[in-house]
This record gives structure tokens, sequence and C-alpha cells, in this order.
């Protein structure tokens, strides 16, 4: 028989028990969302056309860094030009090499109920990472430790539109870089039973992450099975670095997929225009999403990016532009053309705490992400001061956002359309419908209704205290806290985790820098 670490459940029973499960709040995952709302393209055919030419010029005639010379073989093998670190890539071996990637995937989870389904018009809300400050329950901002990383992969445990459990949502500083990454990856594996991320801060790290991605799923479910993703950014203009290279050969020789994620900083990094912008990032992306299909033929790979565009007064990343906006439904759009799976980012923002700047930026940017049809949809919940710190307050309010965009994506629900439509003559000019059956059978769900949102009346609201947005969120953070149950992990794999990580701790000098020799 399998064994099952979980933590003790407290016995339920009686009246109250009852009342508290009538009342408690549902932590079921929303399924993956499948968007039927029409997609905002602001480019007509001949404008795809003109980027995907430009991108391939930049490609064939300015060429590519790659800083690392194990890619710079494999490209020489593949059939590219290189000379010295730059490589050319001629358009027509793009285009073969792309075509292998897959147009969607299904992205499996340590609980077969919550495996998600990437591509097309398939999409999953995944919470911020790399932070390395946190607001804590108290709004404190401070250095994160282990136990609030903790926190966080509990509270995406527990938020129904939150598909993954990331990784580093925050640093934890109180372990060594150079060991960090066996514990965060430990840390989304144990507290959530959802779909994760894995490191890639190294080629090393990225190695252990795959070998404990092996323990917990199967070394040969992973050949098959994607269960994990992995980041690699390049250095915008038109550099891969060694570091990012080697990490994304370890994830696609295990058929794990990475996100080809250009940084940009528009103004600063790339051209200052919108379209020229596109035209650049799409090159730099088609050059990592094919070095993929070098390295792996088949493997899944998702077409990626970081935006943010530049204050010419200070040199500051913005969020919440409408440029920002508009890049992200022309990346939608290039992304359909060539027929793969694509990332953006979510609820961004830069303001300093969770303020009105911080509720205006990240409404228009998550408005924009949806109506630009993006599938991973990274950096959902708790992003604030340009990714310097993550907010507990804000990663809830973020969080419910996100199931308020899920449920706008859907569309309209038709299915009880004549049942309601039946009680138009039951209530008749003059009535009301909040006693009607329909109404009682379905109030519940016909109508989103946040629990972040205060919309009593300002006698009630003074009456029940003068809660603020911040103070209910981070009540809220804390009562979810207080719920959670650590969801099963099989005892036998959880103690080769801990044997793992022991081991390759023993093996890696404590350091703060990365693991990039043991």
């Amino acid at each position: 028989m399998t064994q099952l670490a979980t933590a003790p459940r407290a016995r339920s029973g009686g009246r109250q028990a009852r009342r508290a499960l009538r009342t408690a709040p549902k932590f079921d995952m929303l399924p993956g969302l499948t968007g039927k709302i029409p997609l905002c393209e602001v480019m007509d055919g001949a404008q795809v056309e003109r980027i995907d030419n430009a991108s391939m010029d930049i490609l064939e005639n300015v060429g590519v860094q790659f800083r690392d010379p194990i890619a710079l073989e494999d490209w020489k093998k593949a059939g590219a030009k290189v000379e010295g670190e730059l490589v050319y890539l001629d358009r027509g071996l793009v285009r073969e090499l792309i075509k292998t990637i897959p147009s969607d995937f299904t992205y499996h989870a340590r609980d077969p109920k919550k495996n998600v389904r990437l591509g097309g018009r398939h999409s999953i809300f995944v919470p911020m990472t790399g932070a390395p400050f946190l607001r804590d329950l108290d709004d404190v901002r401070r250095n994160p430790t282990l136990d609030d990383l903790a926190m966080f992969h509990k509270l995406s445990h527990m938020m129904p539109a939150l598909h993954s459990s990331a990784h580093h949502i925050v640093e934890p500083y109180d372990h060594p870089i150079s060991q960090r990454h066996l514990r965060i990856t430990y840390s989304s594996m144990k507290h959530s039973d959802k779909t994760f991320m894995g490191m890639t801060t190294s080629p090393k790290n990225a190695e252990d992450v795959m070998d404990m991605c092996a323990i917990l799923f199967g070394e040969e479910f992973m050949e098959t099975h994607p269960v994990t993703t992995g980041n690699c950014n390049g250095n915008s203009p038109l550099v891969w670095d060694e570091t990012m290279l080697g990490a994304m050969r370890a994830f696609c020789r295990r058929n794990q997929p990475v996100l080809c994620s250009p940084f940009v900083l528009g103004g600063a990094n790339t051209p200052a225009s919108v379209p020229a912008t596109v035209a650049q990032l799409n090159a730099e992306a088609l050059s990592a999403l094919a070095y993929t299909q070098v390295i792996r033929k088949g493997a899944p790979a998702i077409y990626g990016h970081y935006l943010s565009t530049v204050s010419m007064k200070s040199g500051a990343p913005m969020a919440g532009t409408p440029e920002i906006s508009l890049m992200n439904f022309m990346i939608g759009q290039m992304a359909r053309y060539y027929g793969v799976p694509w990332r953006t980012s979510n609820t961004l923002g830069g303001a300093k705490t969770f303020d009105a700047q911080a509720g205006y930026e990240s409404a228009t940017t998550l408005q924009a992400v949806m109506h630009a049809g993006a599938n991973y949809i990274w950096h959902s919940a708790g992003w604030n001061e340009a990714g310097m710190h993550c907010s507990t307050a804000k990663f809830i309010v973020d969080a419910e956002q996100c199931a308020m965009a899920y449920r706008m994506a859907e569309g309209p629900k038709w299915g009880d359309f004549d049942q309601a439509l039946s009680a138009v003559p039951d209530v008749g000019p003059g009535g009301h419908y909040l006693g009607h059956p329909h109404t009682q059978e379905n109030f519940q769900e016909a109508f989103f209704m946040p629990d972040m949102f205060d919309n009593n009346s300002i006698e009630q609201w003074v009456a029940e205290g003068s809660v603020e947005i911040t103070e209910r969120a981070l009540n809220h953070a804390r009562k979810l806290l207080s719920e959670y149950q650590e969801p099963t992990l099989d005892i036998a794999k959880n103690e080769e985790l801990l044997d793992y990580i022991a081991r390759r701790e023993r093996e890696i000098p404590a350091a703060d820098e990365l693991n990039q020799d043991y």
C-alpha cells in the first residue's frame, strides 16, 4: 500500500463543523482556462508578414550572439552560419525548426486532476516570481525567508484561479544562493500539488531540478509528459548567454518546456518604436525557440517575453502603459502565426505600496493580456514595485482579479437562457426577480461576487470598522493560512527528495553565488 505524507487533520462533527463546512471558502482549482471571447488583433495580415520579414532579416543579416561554445557547435552542425559568437540564421532553417514545436501540450501536476492544457485558446495563471523583498502579513517591507516562500506556495495552492505554485515567488535569504534552488523546488513540490516552475539560475541548478522532478514523477514519465517549466531570459538586444543556454539544454533534453523570453526595456534595449521593438523581440524569441529544436526535436517550448517601457525622465521601467498593451496584442498575433504557445506577464505595477496606482497598472495589464490570448500568464499575483517586492495583500486581490478575468474570458453562458427568459412573463412589468425560483437557484453563479471589494453602504462600512482593501486582503490571507491543509505526498518520494537535497547540499559549497561547478 502506498504511504502518504500529509499534515494532521482536525476531527469534524456536530453543528459547528457543519456550519463551518457551509461557510468555508472553496479552494478547488478552476480548470485551465479555455478562452471564448474575441481576441484583439491590431495588425492585419500584411503587417504580420512585415514583422515576420523584418525579424528574419535581423536573424539573417545582423545575427544573434550565442555566448556559449556548446550552442555554437550545435548551430554549426544544424547548418547555421557561425562567425565567432555570432550566429546568422537562414529563415528557411528557422521555419523548419520551429514547426516541430508542439502547438499545445498538457502540463502535468502532482495531482492529475490539476493537469492543465497550454496552447491555442488554453491558458493558465501563474504567480509572480523573483521578488527580493516582500510586504508581509503586517504589510511590512522586508527580506523574505524560506517560511515566507512557503506561505506564498500555500496561498497559491488555495487560490482557485492560480494554476501553479511557480518557484521562487520571493527569494529566501536565509539559505545560501548556491543551494537555494533545492529548497525552493522542494517547497513548490511539497506545499502545493498544482503545476510548478523549475529554477534555471544555472545549468547545474537546472539539472538538480530535473533530478528532483524525476524523483517526484518518474524518469520515464518525464520523457513523454511535461511536468515543469523553466524560464530562459535573453539579454536584449540579440544575446543569449551561457547560463541560460545551459539551463535550456538541461530542460529540453528531458523533454521539459522552456519559456524563451527576451527581456525588453522598450527604448533602452530596443528601438523607440512599438513595431520595431516587436520585430527585434520576435527575432530574439525565434532564435531561442529554434535552438530548443536543435537540442531536441519536438520538445515543447513557449514563445516568451518580459515587456516594459522605460521612462525617459528617470530610466525606470514602467508598467500598465498603452504601448505594453499594444505589444502584447502584436506578440500574440505573431505566436499564433508561428503556431506556438506564448507567455506574457500579468498584473504588473511600479507602485511602492498596494495603492490606486498599483490597482490601475495591474488592471490595465490584465485586461490587455486577456484580450491578447496569452497561454502562460505569468506574474499574475503579488507583483509590485517593478517586481522588487511581492505584496501579500496584492497577491490575494490579484488572484481574485484573475478569477474575474477567467469568468469574463469564458464568455456568456447560454445553458439556462430559455429557463431564465421564462421568468420575464412570471414577474411582468414593475415586479422584481429576487424571489423568483430561477433567481434563487442561480444567483450564486449568475454574477461574480468578489470577496475583496466592499460594495456595502458607507454606513455599513463604517459600522464594520472602515476596513480598506489592504487590511481586508491581509485578513483573508491569514484566514486562508489558518485553514490550509498540506496536500498528500508519497512518503517514499518525500524521503527520497529530502535525501537528494541533503546530498547535494553536502556537495555544493555554501556560497553567495550561483552553483556553476558542482
